[in-house]
């Protein structure tokens, strides 16, 4: 849904900052690496020591780098496969640095063994999500279906755990297990969804094995 109605919006809002990037010679690679470093930063150095609300801060500041690369690499017609295969690639590191600082914390000084059990379930699931797209595509099929895609489960998180972490407002830490235990749900309906659609086009016949 996300990607559906909001990406051209973003797209739009940062195709100032696309353009001066590129003017400085800044290539979409770089900015996809660093996006990704500022991501892994904001969550591995603040949400294992339980500052949800600064590290989401930090991660927000750099998670767009996502939508600024894509931008800068169609302005420059410097789309390529290399580009495409490292954004993917790097987009499943962040997914696991923002899970799994989660699951640091409440394994550790948060001291809630269900909550880490849920951060670590919507990592894993989120990995097989990712997984099956790709893994249907190398067989020659297609698998865009699914009701939790990365940009639905990465809101969702984001803005939970920020929220939680503001000490005036004193949302409880239930609030982000609800939230937590709806995108695990949901992301193992993605899974489901994929499957059949996968096994459906291998039934008629779609795709072929690697040689």
């Amino acid at each position: 849904m996300l990607n559906r109605y909001a990406r051209a919006a973003i797209t739009k809002f940062f195709t100032p900052l696309a353009k001066l990037l590129l003017r400085l010679g800044i290539s979409p690679d770089v900015v996809t690496i660093v996006g990704t470093l500022g991501v892994c930063f904001g969550a591995l150095a603040f949400y294992p020591r339980g500052s949800f609300f600064w590290g989401t801060v930090v991660i927000t500041c750099f998670v767009f780098s996502d939508t600024l690369d894509g931008n800068m690499a169609r302005m420059s017609g410097r789309s390529s496969v290399w580009g495409a295969y490292l954004d993917s690639t790097l987009d499943r590191v962040a997914d696991a640095a923002i899970f799994g600082a989660l699951v640091l914390w409440y394994a550790g000084s948060g001291d809630n063994l269900v909550m880490a059990g849920l951060a670590l379930a919507c990592l894993i699931l989120g990995m097989v999500v990712s997984y099956s797209k790709a893994r249907a595509e190398g067989l020659g099929m297609t698998a865009n279906v699914g009701i939790a895609e990365r940009s639905e489960r990465l809101v969702a998180v984001l803005v939970t755990t920020g929220l939680v972490g503001i000490p005036w407002l004193h949302l409880p830490t239930a609030v982000l297990g609800v939230v937590l235990a709806l995108l695990a749900v949901a992301s193992f309906i993605t899974v489901l969804q994929r499957m059949l659609t996968v096994r459906r086009q291998a039934l008629d016949g779609a795709g072929e094995l690697p040689q």
